[in-house]
């Protein structure tokens, strides 16, 4: 068997996690998002002046049909697909607009099939660094070198009938806000920093969004390894 521990922050004690709720514009639209890491849960456990709780769970994975996007199989834009997808993101100008289409017709993954994914999130300051790559900002090595920085790792999040059924709260436990507020608040100040300091360095010879569209860069090329 093979068994995972998963945390969840939130407002609320969650015994249950119920299939069908959850807003649809997260990462990866609808589903139940968590992570392995218990600092991290706890900091995205509540927000400022609010406390919460951090929502521990065991998951049975045998059986289940998991997309891992860090798979050899995988790029970062595929990634930047499915956000491009389910996230709300203001497209402002015109290679942002092109560039999001391009990669959602060719990197979309049907994620219908899969029961899980594990992937990057895309909180805050993460967010922004995808914005500014789709934008033709900075390169695809600076984004990848971005989505590294504050160590947020990868979350969980469960999709289907079939995985909810097979997680199984364990336990929570009370999170100060006034104590895990700030450390998530100065994780992202702190990955804004590195990253703004990353953009003083040129990336001459980088993959940019314009270049994926002028020379309709496809998922078997070999500079996207």
């Amino acid at each position: 068997m093979s068994r995972l521990v998963l945390y969840h922050g939130s407002p609320e004690i969650i015994e249950k996690p119920i299939y069908g709720k959850g807003k649809p514009y997260n990462d990866y639209g609808k589903g139940f998002y968590c992570t392995e890491n218990p600092e991290l849960a706890r900091e995205w456990a509540c927000t400022e002046g609010i406390d919460g709780y951090v929502n521990q769970y065991e998951i049975e994975t045998d059986g289940l049909q998991i997309l891992d996007l860090s798979g050899e199989k995988y790029t970062i834009l595929h990634w930047l697909a499915l956000l491009m997808m389910y996230r709300k993101v203001r497209l402002s100008t015109p290679v942002m607009k092109r560039g999001a289409e391009w990669l959602k017709e060719h990197y979309m993954i049907d994620v219908d099939k899969y029961d899980a994914i594990i992937g990057y999130r895309a909180d805050d300051s993460y967010f922004s660094f995808a914005r500014a790559f789709v934008n033709n900002e900075i390169s695809m090595g600076q984004l990848s070198y971005a989505m590294g920085l504050g160590m947020l790792g990868e979350q969980f999040v469960l999709k289907s009938p079939k995985a909810f059924e097979a997680i199984t709260f364990v336990s929570c436990k009370s999170v100060d806000s006034s104590v895990y507020f700030q450390r998530r608040k100065a994780r992202d100040e702190q990955a804004r920093a590195a990253f703004f300091a990353e953009l003083e360095k040129e990336d001459v010879a980088g993959l940019y969004m314009m270049d994926i569209l002028r020379e309709e860069v496809r998922p078997n090329d070999s500079r996207l390894q």
